[in-house]
């Protein structure tokens, strides 16, 4: 289906994309765009020029063998080629500079494409780059979060509609069959990790309705889960006591049962109604031992958000490319493109309920599975083939998108994939029954 989005579409994709891109460096100084050394950021200032030379990359010197725009852009922004540590000793152009570099590439993209419709190769290349600079804007977002600069301002946010308060507790029973895991071939834009669909068995499980929510994980910090050895495996272990973690990474206690937590730059009493967020793998999984439950694995997360129930209750072969059917989000669906600029309660949302009955599959935040990252049977690297392979048994899955994602590149396919250790990225989990 990718040859049948228009021009019109593909322009409108590039340029929402971009202005996110600007909304999220607006009014950042140039120490902020910079910004501390870290594994797990990159310069602000690095990171908008490496998308100008990811569009350029891949269209206009891939596809039209076009001289670079930047000379030196090579140099300077090809990810596999600039060693993460010295993003930030190179010589990188002022931000004016970098935005003339951007808009220079974002012009030539458009006007290639002036009066004729794309071919199925151009529609293909014009998504992914979109959708990598999607990707990016929502690591602009968390790097925000965890460098403590200001919340953002985006121009689609600030809904004032009530979004339903409250828990959403107790679990779903999801019958048992054969699930098509992945993509199907004939289903629009395709990332390489989800191709293609391929038949697994799943047993009938019990998953919970709602994501873990921040009360409901403040009973594990407060019982001791973070210091029960029963609750963690050895790599947690490693984990927790190499940084001595004893509560989420952005809490703070307030008296003795009370907590906030770091919005971006601003402490916030805690939300207990909102799902717990900035928990890596190893602490999804410590909750879990603690609660005497588990993490699903990515198969029954996808069939619990994918799947629907036959009349005698088993898994159906049909397959949703969202929980609620086949249209795409809304903001009465789902918590997606930043439009509440943070998590809204477990409760909300109705509306994008699975057929089975879970609650925001898609949208609040990432939910970890117990899966290794690894490729479906025949994987092939597409066009960007630095995006999965290299990953592949060193990160764990993650499904359903943050509030953060943009709704234009989520669906129940999408794979997340991150380092187990990752708190920064907005990720929190939903259990399974053992």
């Amino acid at each position: 289906m990718s040859a049948q989005v228009s021009t019109a579409d593909l322009v409108a994709m590039l340029e929402d994309a971009r202005a996110r891109t600007l909304e999220l460096v607006s009014g950042l100084d140039q120490a902020r765009l910079m910004g501390p050394q870290s594994e797990i950021v990159n310069p602000l200032l690095w990171e908008i020029g490496h998308l100008a030379w990811f569009h350029e990359h891949f269209i206009l010197r891939g596809l039209d063998r076009s001289p670079p725009r930047m000379a030196e852009a090579d140099g300077l922004y090809d990810s596999a080629r600039v060693p993460h540590a010295t993003r930030w000793s190179i010589p990188l152009p002022a931000l004016p500079d970098t935005l003339a570099y951007m808009a220079r590439v974002q012009e030539a993209l458009v006007r290639r494409l002036e009066g004729r419709e794309p071919t199925p190769q151009e529609a293909e290349l014009y998504q992914l780059v979109a959708f990598h600079e999607d990707m990016h804007d929502e690591a602009f977002t968390y790097t925000r979060q965890t460098l403590g600069y200001p919340r953002p301002s985006f121009a689609a946010s600030a809904s004032a509609r009530d979004t339903g308060t409250g828990p959403w507790p107790g679990d779903v029973a999801v019958g048992g069959g054969t699930w098509q895991l992945g993509a199907e071939p004939d289903g629009g834009f395709v990332f390489d990790n989800e191709k293609w669909a391929h038949p697994v068995s799943v047993a009938a499980f019990r998953i919970a309705r709602a994501p873990v929510t921040n009360a409901e994980f403040a009973a594990f910090v407060a019982d001791g889960g973070y210091r029960n050895p029963a609750c963690w495996d050895a790599e947690g272990t490693r984990w927790r006591d190499g940084c001595g973690a004893e509560h989420p990474v952005y809490w703070s206690r307030r008296g003795w049962d009370e907590w906030t937590c770091r919005r971006f730059d601003r402490d916030e009493p805690l939300a207990p109604d909102q799902p717990i967020v900035h928990v890596n793998w190893y602490e999804a999984n410590a909750y879990c031992r603690w609660a005497g439950r588990r993490l699903p694995t990515e198969i029954e997360w996808e069939a619990a958000a994918a799947g629907a129930p036959t009349p005698d209750g088993k898994l159906s072969r049909t397959k949703r490319p969202y929980p609620w059917g086949d249209s795409a989000p809304t903001p009465e669906h789902a918590n997606l493109d930043g439009g509440h600029l943070g998590c809204v309660d477990v409760a909300a949302f109705p509306e994008g309920d699975s057929a089975w009955g879970c609650r925001q599959m898609l949208g609040n935040v990432w939910e970890w599975t117990a899966s290794p990252f690894l490729p479906f049977p025949g994987f092939a690297p597409d066009a960007y083939k630095e995006y999965s392979e290299p990953a592949f048994g060193t990160r764990k899955v993650l499904r359903g998108g943050a509030w953060a994602t943009r709704a234009r590149m989520i669906d129940t396919d999408y794979r997340n994939f991150f380092g187990p250790e990752r708190r920064d990225v907005f990720a929190g989990f939903r259990t399974a029954a053992l």
